[in-house]
């Protein structure tokens, strides 16, 4: 058998993910035809059937779900390796710290100044994104280190759980369920969230991100179908949407037009601090020793030694 090429592993990819062929060239901005060959190709070097296609629908075999799950492993680390080696070469090397804003459990500042003490510390840079965007960033080497929301992803990553604290459900002031002191999931039918999944599913049941190795899906929770925070308070204020928010969100954002209700059987906001599996950065080490430090300081956790980072 042949080498395999990015190339066709990011064919692979785009067809295996969209199960459309039509999709997967628009996609990858060409024609569908030489993608399909491309595809067969493919297969005829593996000397295996990846797909099976109909008339009405495309599914992958079982060598197909492995070469998909493969296949992302194997493009996160090509994209990170030169990801690494740019920024390696920087006249001013920083740390990447990749998160949601607002989703840091209260502890950033604190963080950030207690890693600014640390001897390996280097400058930060923060990679903003949405949501379950995190674990990505970091295995794609864009961020180096992530504060992130459990469960996720954690292909090619190793953690270390920080805080846990409630989500609270957030919604209109003027709603009946408001003038309750607390809530359960099944008073949420018929209520939305701002991606259109229903509420009384909890947080997370309206994405379609990637699953991580146990079949978790990341969990969710502000802002699906629209990531600008005030607009999703507006939706809310007007009884469009409710929404979750871990309850240290919902501390920095008090409005009168809104009220936070706790959900009694819903699980609550677990926050993490990622790295790259075998990372040798004395950076990301520290910063991984001075969160979960941070973290113990606020909220006593057991006298477990915490895994960091190798320096």
């Amino acid at each position: 058998m042949n080498d395999l090429e990015t190339r066709q592993l990011r064919y692979f990819v785009a067809v295996a993910e969209e199960l459309h062929f039509g999709r997967a060239a628009e996609r990858l901005g060409m024609a569908q035809p030489p993608l399909s060959r491309a595809i067969r190709e493919l297969e005829r070097q593996l000397g295996v059937a990846l797909l099976r296609r109909t008339t009405r629908r495309v599914t992958l075999t079982p060598a197909g779900e492995v070469l998909l799950r493969d296949a992302r492993t194997a493009l996160d680390a090509v994209s990170s390796a030169g990801r690494r080696a740019q920024y390696a070469g920087e006249p001013t090397p920083r740390l990447r710290l990749a998160l949601k804003p607002d989703v840091d459990g209260g502890l950033l500042p604190r963080i950030l100044d207690a890693y600014a003490g640390e001897d390996a510390a280097l400058p930060v840079g923060l990679v903003l994104g949405r949501i379950d965007e995190q674990a990505q960033a970091v295995r794609d080497g864009r961020a180096d280190t992530a504060l992130l929301l459990c469960p996720f992803d954690d292909r090619g990553l190793d953690s270390e759980p920080l805080i846990t604290e409630p989500f609270l459900l957030a919604l209109a002031a003027a709603d009946p369920l408001a003038a309750r002191p607390s809530l359960r999931l099944a008073d949420l039918a018929g209520l939305s969230l701002p991606d259109g999944s229903p509420a009384d599913q909890g947080p997370g049941a309206g994405r379609h991100g990637r699953t991580g190795p146990r079949g978790d899906t990341a969990a969710a929770s502000t802002a699906q179908g629209t990531s600008d925070l005030p607009e999703i308070f507006r939706l809310v204020e007007l009884g469009s949407v409710v929404c979750f928010f871990p309850a240290s969100l919902t501390r920095r954002y008090p409005r009168p037009e809104i009220a936070y209700r706790p959900v009694d059987d819903l699980e609550p906001a677990a926050l993490a601090v990622a790295w790259p599996q075998g990372s040798r950065s004395a950076a990301v080490a520290a910063f991984v020793r001075t969160a979960t430090g941070v973290a113990a300081a606020t909220r006593p956790r057991s006298r477990e030694t915490p895994r960091t980072a190798t320096a």
